[in-house]
């Protein structure tokens, strides 16, 4: 028997630890070309939460259901195979659930890891994972910086912010975070290396404070936030502005909010683009080496909050999406 996080109801604005049950799994028998894994580190995404309402689903990822695992990226260890290119032993990286034991067939974004041995495990599921991946994604092929240009990055304090203020700070740019807390602010100052933070407590009047501390204009927007965040940041754009949508954390909970400052794209030539770390799934092994090099350099650091137990699966996440965790947020299960 081993244990899975399900899905015991769709959540209604603001996810709860009720929203999720703990469960025993029986283990059954190992299909033909398969592998199974004993799972060691659960990765926590924001972005998970828009496919646990009920109805959710789009051309990316089907909707999570009643009593399903929780849908996740997870780092594991292959105990039995009929895989070929997953013998046992092997350590992979898959998309598959809150579980402490999956049964895989090599798809859904899965792949082996070849982990540096002075480097622990959960940081390929942070720094050197998808979280790494998506903040060096979005800013050098979407954002692609200049040196002396300003980087404005939404969610500042969260698992991607704090990649992509750290890649945009090595860049040469000044880079303006944005975040809930004055505490969270000076944390991002003091620890991550923002230039800037402007916090939604003590400086509610984004507009005026995001005029204040880039008075030239916004080179780049790396945006997890969406809805009115979005809006206020695009009516302050400089020319050939390059807009990154990375999240939508404002909409996760609650009702989309409009966007009425479009226009500002036009005037001021901007580019705004989308992306899924998966469609450059192909360059992976390059992005990982580039990321591992700036680390053990020292050029960049991972910031981590680590939950274990599969049972602290729940409060962890919830942590994450209301606030109360800083940096990456991942469950160990070892």
């Amino acid at each position: 028997m081993s244990r899975a996080v399900v899905l015991v109801r769709h959540p209604e604005g603001s996810v709860e630890e009720g929203d999720f049950g703990v469960v025993e799994v029986p283990q059954s028998a190992l299909p033909a070309g398969h592998f199974r894994t004993r799972n060691r580190v659960i990765s926590l995404d924001a972005g998970f939460r828009q496919w646990m309402t009920a109805g959710a689903g789009d051309n990316y990822l089907t909707g999570m259901q009643i009593g399903d695992p929780v849908q996740s990226i997870v780092l594991g260890e292959v105990t039995e195979s009929d895989h070929p290119d997953y013998p046992v032993g092997t350590l992979v990286s898959a998309r598959t659930a809150w579980e402490e034991s999956s049964v895989l067939d090599g798809a859904d974004l899965c792949s082996p890891l070849n982990v540096a041995p002075d480097i622990p495990l959960y940081h390929y599921a942070g720094m050197l994972g998808p979280t790494g991946m998506t903040a060096w994604i979005g800013l050098f092929k979407i954002g692609q910086p200049e040196r002396g240009e300003t980087v404005v990055i939404s969610a500042a304090g969260g698992a991607v912010g704090t990649v992509v203020g750290q890649l945009a700070k090595a860049a040469g740019c000044r880079v303006i975070g944005l975040t809930s807390t004055r505490d969270k602010a000076d944390w991002l100052e003091r620890e991550v290396g923002y230039d800037q933070v402007i916090d939604r407590n003590t400086q509610p009047d984004l507009a005026a404070a995001l005029l204040a501390a880039c008075p030239g204009g916004i080179d780049i927007f790396f945006d997890n936030v969406g809805g009115q965040t979005l809006d206020i940041v695009m009516g302050q754009l400089r020319e050939q502005a390059r807009l990154v949508l990375c999240g939508a954390i404002s909409q996760y909970e609650s009702a989309v909010e409009p966007l009425t400052n479009s226009w500002e794209l036009i005037t001021k030539r901007a580019r705004m683009e989308g992306f899924m770390f998966s469609d450059y799934f192909e360059q992976f092994p390059q992005i990982a080496e580039d990321l591992l090099g700036r680390l053990q350099r020292g050029e960049i650091k991972s910031f981590d909050a680590v939950y274990e137990g599969i049972e602290r699966t729940p409060c962890a996440f919830c942590d994450m999406m209301h606030g109360a965790s800083r940096g990456k947020c991942l469950v160990t299960l070892d």
